[in-house]
């Protein structure tokens, strides 16, 4: 319509999210999509057409208009987050009206229903710029991926950003007993082996235990040692929608759920001693893990074995060069202090970590 402007809704007031809003007066209808509301855990303001207080459209961070209601909104200003929901899978003028109110998308119920739950419960979660999210795998056993992982998660909630450390690792015997928290209370993996479909990312947060100001996911010491592949991406896909770092602990070996992991991932580290047995271990892994993932850089560690340079090992991988990892002896065996490694903020290993992420978010337009 002449005259109308496209247009983005405003962030809520405070970085909360907004309540989606709803515009039909078919009472079928209606009760649906309340329900589905409902199930995304969301409140939504319902009208019959536009609202009469001003802001209330532009505002709505998504808006539901019932076919019925197509002709009602059809002069309000064109903006995002408008979708067309109907229900006549034949009536093909539904297309022509969602092109007259500016619809971003076209939905049929109920065959659309969890896409739409989907997108309301992102409103509800006011998610933005997905998690930066980095695994660290070993070249060979015990070339100290899991103390590189955690202390990448350590450095990342030391400067301020919402980080989740996960443990990928059934048969490594806990991150939490690493970070000194194996008695803290929270969830565990176990109890996600159920879940299917969405996870809430502000649920999940809240049952995970809170050890050195971030949030961990580890396996227990129980039996269970096998969480279903989606349970896996649901879960993942949860941490992420909250934004800031997500940092995994990842297994040598690649199973299914693994691949659901490794297939979330921006960039991953390949944490290699720089000796030609473990460049000869760590090639068969970056072989493995290469199939799916999309970014695999390789970390080297010392001491050096004769003729070998962290160039020189990354150049035999055929790898890019994330940095040399400081020997430290906190990379070397665990921890008994209760103190993660990198929790001091000074020294090598810390400074390895603050100048990675530094980089990383650069490069993926973080700040």
């Amino acid at each position: 319509m002449a005259g109308t402007v496209t247009q983005d809704p405003p962030p809520a007031v405070g970085g909360s999210p907004g309540r989606p809003l709803i515009v039909t007066e078919d009472a079928e209808l209606l009760d649906d999509l309340l329900r589905l509301c409902a199930a995304a855990g969301a409140t939504p303001e319902v009208h019959h057409g536009v609202p009469e207080r001003r802001g209330s459209w532009e505002a709505a961070p998504l808006v539901l208009v019932g076919d019925d209601a197509a002709r009602r909104v059809r002069g309000a200003a064109r903006r995002r987050g408008v979708v067309l929901v109907g229900r006549d899978q034949d009536d093909s003028g539904v297309w022509k009206r969602a092109v007259q109110i500016g619809a971003d998308h076209v939905l049929m119920l109920p065959d659309g229903e969890q896409w739409l739950v989907d997108r309301i419960a992102d409103v509800a979660e006011g998610v933005g710029r997905p998690a930066v999210t980095v695994g660290v795998i070993g070249g060979r056993g015990g070339a100290g991926a899991s103390t590189l992982a955690c202390a990448l998660a350590v450095t990342s909630a030391r400067e301020g950003l919402r980080t989740l450390l996960v443990d990928a690792d059934p048969l490594g015997g806990g991150l939490d007993v690493l970070l000194g928290g194996e008695t803290a209370e929270g969830l565990r993996w176990p109890a996600f082996a159920a879940s299917r479909g969405r996870v809430g990312g502000g649920a999940l947060e809240e049952s995970l235990p809170r050890l050195h100001s971030l949030r961990v996911l580890s396996w227990d010491r129980g039996d269970c040692v096998a969480v279903p592949p989606q349970a896996v991406r649901a879960v993942l896909a949860a941490a992420r929608r909250r934004g800031g770092t997500v940092v995994v602990d990842l297994p040598r070996r690649l199973d299914d759920g693994v691949a659901e992991v490794l297939a979330q991932l921006d960039l991953a580290l390949l944490v290699v001693p720089a000796e030609l047995r473990a460049v000869a271990a760590a090639g068969r892994v970056a072989s493995a893990v290469g199939m799916v993932l999309r970014d695999l850089r390789v970390a080297v560690r010392g001491p050096y074995s004769p003729g070998l340079d962290d160039r020189e090992v990354a150049r035999l991988l055929g790898l890019p060069l994330a940095g040399e990892v400081p020997v430290e002896s906190g990379l070397l065996r665990p921890h008994h202090s209760g103190k993660p490694p990198g929790a001091a903020g000074r020294g090598p290993l810390a400074r390895f970590c603050k100048d990675f992420w530094e980089r990383t978010l650069v490069e993926a337009g973080g700040t």
